[in-house]
């Protein structure tokens, strides 16, 4: 597939870029990408929830009275689970909730996504994107000459660059990652996915090990 290559001011500059067809061109595999969207959400999710055991409780281990002949519950200390502030039984722990993916899956399922976009006509290829000073102002004037600020944009480049990162940071329908940051999530969620021509390149050798 060949693409017309537009500057940073949405004119066209004459080259051209032959878009892979082993990148951007293979039959997507929807199950491929289902588990690679799965694994990507689930190792964003932190695990944090804790509650504290008897054994972390603050609190004297010292029996609060005598076994027998009270009228009541035998009770061990103060930090029994029968008490407010007692510590909890079989409370939740943090957990991983990350999971492997085989390395041949995970290449399939963006290069499915990948091709999705190039079926619906979704991909920009740009020159170069370079800013010479970190300015939201910047990143808007760029979506505008594109036609494209009313959608989810996925920005990506062959190498990180700050100032274009910067100030595409306070747009929320603006991301910038780099070709090597590449996840099937990212290219689905956006409208339209912005690719420099090096960045091609990048990801075809890439796709390509």
């Amino acid at each position: 597939m060949e693409v017309n290559v537009l500057n940073i001011s949405g004119k066209e500059t004459g080259a051209k870029v032959q878009l892979p067809e082993s990148v951007f061109g293979v039959e997507p595999n929807d199950h491929a990408i289902y588990l690679d969207v799965k694994q990507y959400l689930a190792n964003q999710r932190q695990g944090t929830h804790k509650s504290k055991q008897r054994n972390e409780i603050a609190g004297s281990t010292r029996k609060l009275h005598k076994q027998k002949g009270t009228g009541g519950a035998r009770a061990g200390s103060i930090k029994s689970p029968l008490f407010n502030g007692g510590g909890r039984i079989f409370g939740p722990q943090p957990r991983d909730y990350s999971f492997k993916l085989n390395k041949k899956l995970k290449s399939l399922a963006r290069k499915s996504a990948l091709s999705y976009k190039a079926k619906e006509n979704n991909i920009v290829v740009l020159d170069e994107v370079n800013f010479d000073s970190i300015k939201t102002k910047n990143y808007v004037n760029l979506v505008n000459s594109l036609n494209v600020a009313g959608e989810k944009t996925l920005l990506v480049l062959p190498v990180q660059n700050n100032n274009v990162y910067l100030s595409s940071r306070n747009l929320k329908k603006a991301k910038v990652i780099t070709a090597n940051e590449l996840n099937t999530y990212d290219v689905l969620n956006a409208g339209k996915l912005l690719l420099t021509a090096d960045a091609v390149k990048t990801l075809e050798e890439a796709f390509a090990k």
